[in-house]
């Protein structure tokens, strides 16, 4: 299976702090990886890494297979962070607008949709199941459809690598099984390779086909069957606590 995304030997460190320790880490193609791990793990500086905002002080990083400083189609990877949470209410715009601003980077900043793009942002809309909203000014929306338009707004122009970043952050407590029902569908029925940093370990064993558990240190990578396998202890011990504190019941 390819490698959408491969780390070796990757370390990184703040002044004196070290945050990344010889990390090794892949995304195959078609995976659904869950990437978990405490407050301060180093999970965001992974990902900045990873999106060529930091760069490490030691290792490389393939993203399809070339090395991320010779890079180029950042247009097969999409991105969505925690923007729900601190989004502005009063921004004046439709979920269409927001959507189709997503093609902004393949097309240009003012150049008219043609109907193939239209047809694309109806698709990306239908897909995160926002159609019935599609003309409405994105600050009427809950922070979970907020999300929902912003994945729609990530996937318009049909990346293969979509990274996702605690992304239920500000998300209703009661909406958060069915957005991740809509992570799933989007990696088994749009075959998008999905890297999702959630605290959530009731989604990975429920959703993923991978987990990573990062703390400084990559202290396990494998199928989310092997996961299923470890001891309490083990999790507590990569953790540095008690895993019932990052645990979570969908019921």
């Amino acid at each position: 299976m390819d490698d959408i995304l491969r780390i070796e030997d990757v370390s990184f460190r703040y002044d004196d702090e070290d945050v990344l320790q010889h990390i090794h880490f892949r995304v195959p193609k078609g995976a659904f990886v869950g990437l978990v791990g405490p407050n301060g793990s180093g999970k965001s500086t992974l990902l900045k890494c990873i999106l060529r905002l930091l760069k490490p002080q030691t290792g490389r990083i393939f993203l399809f297979g070339t090395p991320i400083e010779q890079f180029k189609d950042w247009h097969k990877i999409g991105f969505v962070s925690q923007k729900a949470n601190s989004f502005n209410t009063g921004f004046p715009a439709t979920v269409y607008e927001v959507v189709a601003s997503g093609l902004a980077g393949k097309l240009g900043l003012f150049r008219r949709l043609k109907k193939s793009d239209e047809k694309a942002v109806y698709e990306a809309i239908d897909a995160v199941g926002m159609s019935p909203f599609i003309h409405r000014n994105i600050g009427e929306l809950s922070g979970g459809q907020q999300q929902r338009v912003f994945i729609a707004r990530a996937i318009v122009s049909q990346p293969e690598f979509l990274i996702l970043d605690e992304p239920t952050v500000g998300v209703d407590v009661h909406h958060v099984q069915s957005f991740y029902d809509m992570l799933e569908r989007l990696n088994k029925q749009h075959h998008m390779t999905l890297l999702l940093v959630t605290h959530d370990i009731g989604t990975i064993t429920e959703k993923v086909t991978h987990v990573a558990c990062l703390n400084k240190h990559l202290h396990f990578h494998g199928s989310v069957q092997q996961f299923a396998q470890l001891k309490t202890e083990d999790l507590a011990s990569f953790y540095g606590h008690h895993l019932h504190l990052l645990a979570h019941d969908h019921a």
